[in-house]
């Protein structure tokens, strides 16, 4: 493939979204211009339309929207969230118990291995669940097909059944910064594009998102002045990213295996259920809003929910704190998690044996 033919693919790819994403916005739908993008690209894709989100797309919509959550983050606000320390391990224990319960029964529905489908169903990132899954034998196309239809299944049924429910919030949480600056924000994009680098660098998953945060975060909180993120700036980065999330999905994605694709639906359509009701019983012991506990708890991606906390007004930095603490500790424990599970298992069989 030539060079000319990689840039068509690449700015068809843009162009789509964005059309797509200014439809959905003119059709008033949930996060229009991260929604539009990645149904559009994902089922043009999947109907055999080759065409891609450019190279680097990914990272620089997840340094946009990092740097964007990043300014909720005000003194106060890092006294809230840091207060709710309880509610944020009780959230991570929870996915790790939803993830590993789900495979389970992804399992059973789809006639996969055991390895393969857990590592498919921890809302963990489709390249970390990957990887760490290829380490233990994991089927990897078919753990990354699962991860990417979690995200859309996810994106779609999430930021719907929150505005059908009427759930927009009004919570007290604002960016820090409500003037537009160009110097600053030329000066606060530096500072947090160097952060994600360095995340980078360093292999943090993530590492644009979680590395914008880390830099605008202690800014935000310091009370420097800042700015304000323009809104066509904001737009553009949930394109990029809708962008990416689409073009993951390949012309044989449906007929490839239609029962394993069918079970993964099912399996995580249950687990927003039970996401749901964990965070209404939460909600209720702890005094929180369970629409915030509820995207906080939801197995989507860090960015796509807490863009749905920002259009809603649905306490974007405790829904940021959420994500940023499961993803932490999902990658830390489930490979651990699950070499222990393997040894009990395999000596619960080797004693039955003798």
């Amino acid at each position: 493939m030539g060079r000319t033919e990689r840039w068509l693919r690449w700015v068809a790819g843009v162009a789509v979204g964005a059309l797509a994403g200014f439809v959905c916005s003119r059709l008033h739908t949930p996060i229009p211009w991260m929604l539009g993008p990645l149904v559009a690209l994902a089922a043009l894709r999947v109907s055999g339309l080759d065409i891609l989100a450019p190279p680097g797309a990914r990272q620089v919509g997840q340094w946009i929207i990092g740097t964007t959550l990043g300014l909720y983050f005000a003194p106060q606000v890092i006294r809230d969230v840091a207060a709710a320390w309880p509610l944020l391990a009780l959230g991570a224990l929870f996915a790790i118990a939803a993830g590993y319960i789900g495979g389970m029964v992804l399992a059973r529905l789809s006639g996969v291995d055991r390895t393969t489908a857990v590592f498919a169903s921890v809302p963990g990132g489709a390249t970390e669940m990957s990887v760490l899954g290829e380490r233990f034998g994991a089927r990897v196309d078919q753990v990354a097909a699962a991860q990417s239809l979690r995200i859309l299944v996810v994106v779609v049924v999430v930021p719907f059944a929150f505005a059908w429910l009427d759930a927009h919030g009004s919570d007290r949480y604002q960016p820090s910064s409500s003037a537009f600056d160009a110097t600053r924000l030329a000066g606060l994009l530096a500072a947090t594009l160097a952060g994600g680098f360095v995340a980078h660098w360093r292999r943090v998953p993530n590492a644009f998102i979680l590395g914008a945060l880390a830099v605008a975060i202690p800014l935000t909180a310091s009370a420097i002045p800042l700015s304000t993120m323009p809104a066509p700036l904001s737009n553009a980065g949930q394109c990029l990213l809708g962008c990416t999330l689409g073009s993951r999905f390949e012309p044989d994605f449906l007929r490839g295996a239609p029962r394993f694709i069918a079970a993964v639906v099912a399996t995580v359509l249950g687990a927003i259920a039970t996401a749901a009701g964990f965070a209404w019983a939460l909600a209720w012991i702890a005094g929180y809003n369970p629409w915030t506990l509820g995207l906080g708890l939801a197995p989507g991606g860090m960015a796509e929910m807490c863009i749905t906390a920002k259009m809603l007004q649905l306490g974007v930095p405790l829904v940021t704190a959420f994500h940023v603490t499961r993803m932490a500790v999902l990658l830390v424990c489930t490979a651990p998690l699950f070499a222990w599970l393997q040894r009990r298992r395999r000596a619960r069989q080797g004693g039955s044996g003798r």
